[in-house]
């Protein structure tokens, strides 16, 4: 039969997708190029926000039309099962906690087919090295979703790297719920999985996924010594939600602004290429407007290269659903504006002082109208003008940019 995953949220949830794929492929199923020349569709699901589970809400009624047969994995098959099966009665739900039975449940329901090509990896690889996380966020469903912290051994993870390697992927991001918690379940952690995976020589670029402040401060010596790598993009994500002390007290993340700032300092100095992303959510309960005023000056003074900015979400079954002083839509809806217009500022503004610098780039994506798109040694994405391959490393100078990306000519 032919199949399509289609994955949406994190970029976890696209590394377990290809994981997926891979399977279904072993079971002899034909992969296709959409959802449309599909008999099976793996609907790999996200329901971080009440948008993102509205999407997949209707997609599901969407498969469901075209009589499509349907595979529903990700974070909705775990907490939000019954809300599948009033859409797709008789579709198969598998959690991530349930992936390893993956194979034997396609199997004993739609059989064998008949595919014997091999797997074809592309430029770019992503592979998760641990499910859960050990935080307790009021409000993150996604902790329901993925439970404990489950870390991959390191064998399963280097010998997964080599496979890919030797096949000719140049980039690789290592993603988690959160990696700074890798291997604290299984006596060891990220540092020392890394520099296990540094050990294989090649041309090749590494990203690691986001870090919690908390657990990243634990290991901050020894990441600064791998991000000194040349082959470790210059780039963290450590999310720190807002710039209000009493709020992150409220969300139940165990680290202050000051100690937030203290890392990200520590880290510019010691590594002084760094590209810093973040995350900020708005409108969370109790969040007063003074709250709010810390978070825009918090985005002045960090000046990070990207911020993503999120409206608080009430999800089911956390405890920010409880909690007094629910903030109003509109009020949320208007700080997300604001701080939405001061991050883009702030960002064009970082981005422009890099007009006139020269990078070595990695080509990873075929942009439109004769462009590719590439990624500097700190991540930071460059529109390139040209007919260039995804994998090639060029020389080239910034000659222009936007808030959220660079513009490049060949050097």
């Amino acid at each position: 039969m032919k199949y399509f995953v289609e994955s949406y949220g994190c970029t976890m949830n696209y590394g377990e997708g290809d994981q997926l794929s891979k399977k279904m492929r072993s079971l002899g199923h034909s992969p296709v190029a959409s959802a449309d020349e599909a008999d099976i569709v793996v609907l790999n699901t996200c329901t971080v926000v009440d948008t993102t589970e509205k999407r997949m809400i209707k997609r599901m009624n969407d498969l469901r039309a075209q009589g499509k047969e349907v595979i529903v994995t990700g974070c909705m098959a775990k907490v939000q099962g019954n809300r599948i099966s009033i859409r797709l009665p008789d579709s198969m739900i598998i959690p991530p906690d349930e992936y390893d039975l993956f194979t034997g449940k396609v199997e004993s329901k739609y059989g064998c087919g008949s595919c014997t090509d091999s797997f074809e990896y592309g430029n770019t690889a992503i592979i998760p090295i641990a499910q859960g996380c050990l935080g307790r966020c009021a409000y993150c469903i996604t902790k329901f979703a993925r439970g404990k912290l489950i870390s991959r051994t390191e064998d399963d993870i280097l010998n997964e790297f080599k496979d890919l390697l030797d096949s000719g992927v140049k980039e690789f991001l290592l993603t988690a719920v959160d990696t700074a918690c890798y291997g604290k379940d299984i006596g060891t952690n990220l540092p020392s999985l890394l520099h296990k995976v540094l050990e294989f020589e090649g041309d090749y670029r590494l990203r690691i996924g986001m870090m919690n402040p908390n657990h990243l401060d634990t290991i901050l010596d020894d990441m600064i010594e791998i991000f000194n790598d040349d082959r470790v993009y210059k780039f963290i994500h450590i999310p720190v939600q807002s710039g209000s002390n009493s709020v992150l007290s409220d969300m139940r993340r165990p680290y202050t602004v000051e100690r937030f700032m203290g890392i990200v300092n520590r880290l510019r100095e010691s590594v002084p290429q760094i590209s810093i992303a973040t995350d900020m959510i708005c409108g969370f309960p109790g969040e007063s407007d003074k709250d709010h005023q810390k978070s825009i000056t918090l985005i002045r003074n960090l000046r990070a290269d990207t911020v993503n900015i999120t409206r608080y979400s009430p999800r089911p079954g956390t405890e920010a659903l409880t909690l007094p002083n629910q903030v109003h839509g509109n009020v949320s809806k208007d700080r997300s504006a604001e701080l939405t217009e001061v991050k883009n500022r702030t960002e064009l503004d970082v981005n422009s002082e890099l007009i006139g610098k020269k990078f070595n780039v990695l080509v990873t994506e075929i942009g439109k109208d004769d462009t590719v798109i590439a990624r500097t040694d700190n991540y930071r994405p460059v529109g390139i003008k040209g007919n260039f391959n995804i994998g090639d490393f060029l020389e080239v100078e910034i000659t222009d940019c936007a808030s959220t990306y660079l513009i490049g000519t060949l050097k």
